[in-house]
């Protein structure tokens, strides 16, 4: 793999991460090191997703394409690892925190080389306060949680079960006095009950990425449609402000079934939206 081990110097580092009550003494980086002054959102959640949870990840990812910030993630399988694909793939800059060191022959998991390969080769980065050659601990884990949330702006969970590593992250988050956002989900899924639970210590629910450039105050241009939409087009559209269960949509938009179904074929040509194993959402 390229890119050589260095360490980040301490006067590149975003002010919040000294400002914790444990901030590392050291930190190695490889890879194109992030902007200072941009917003750095940490992303985190479970590792067994649901069709739903990989589909807002990636549409929330999206919405901040061309915007000043940077995508925090632990490099850990499941949304974790969509939320750097996502923000390869939209040309944003990504960060991968490991629970290892990040010399070749240590990064944790496994599984996860390629994308740590591809966070490389696109000007992001890896990072990590453990001795390069240092292999993953369990430890390691709760230590690597704190960096990711007190150098982020803000932290997103999307779908975690009430006792899960991803919300040691949301608390630490919440010690750090940073902003919390959760995506809503269903109240029968065991992986919504993570993140509902933080609303009541003032989580803000995220269905969009202008809800997270209201929270943070940037700046981001609103979407216009393209011309010439018609009126089923425009009425459809108004029920994809987040992801939505195909059969639901089909019950909720007062409009002949055929005539949704040959709409929405219509939408998915156009490039306007996108279906994922029975979701569907905007795809811009």
């Amino acid at each position: 793999m390229s890119r050589k081990i260095n360490i980040w110097e301490k006067s590149k580092w975003p002010e919040r991460l000294l400002e914790i009550n444990d901030p590392p003494e050291c930190l190695y980086i490889r890879g194109k090191e992030p902007p200072k002054d941009h917003i750095y959102i940490c992303i985190v959640g479970s590792r067994k997703y649901s069709p739903y949870g990989k589909l807002a990840c990636e549409h929330i990812i999206k919405g901040l394409a061309g915007l000043p910030v940077v995508i925090v993630s632990g490099l850990a399988l499941g949304i974790d690892s969509i939320a750097h694909k996502a923000a390869l793939e939209n040309n944003i800059q990504t960060i991968g925190f490991p629970g290892s060191g990040i010399s070749d022959e240590v990064i944790y998991p496994r599984t996860n080389i390629n994308i740590a390969y591809n966070i490389l080769k696109s000007d992001s980065c890896i990072i990590s306060e453990f001795n390069p050659n240092e292999k993953a601990m369990p430890w390691f884990f709760p230590k690597r949680n704190r960096i990711m949330a007190g150098i982020s702006h803000m932290t997103i969970i999307i779908e975690a079960e009430e006792k899960s590593g991803t919300l040691i992250t949301a608390r630490l988050a919440l010690d750090y006095n940073r902003e919390i956002g959760i995506i809503p989900g269903s109240i029968f899924n065991k992986s919504s009950y993570g993140p509902l639970s933080l609303l009541k210590e003032g989580a803000h629910p995220i269905i969009s990425a202008q809800d997270i450039c209201h929270i943070l105050g940037i700046k981001k241009e609103s979407y216009t449609l393209p011309k010439n939409l018609s009126e089923e087009e425009i009425e459809i559209l108004s029920h994809l402000k987040y992801p939505q269960d195909k059969n639901k949509l089909l019950e909720e938009v007062d409009l002949p079934i055929h005539l949704i179904q040959s709409t929405l074929m219509n939408l998915e040509l156009k490039g306007i939206i996108k279906e994922s194993e029975g979701l569907i959402c905007q795809n811009f």
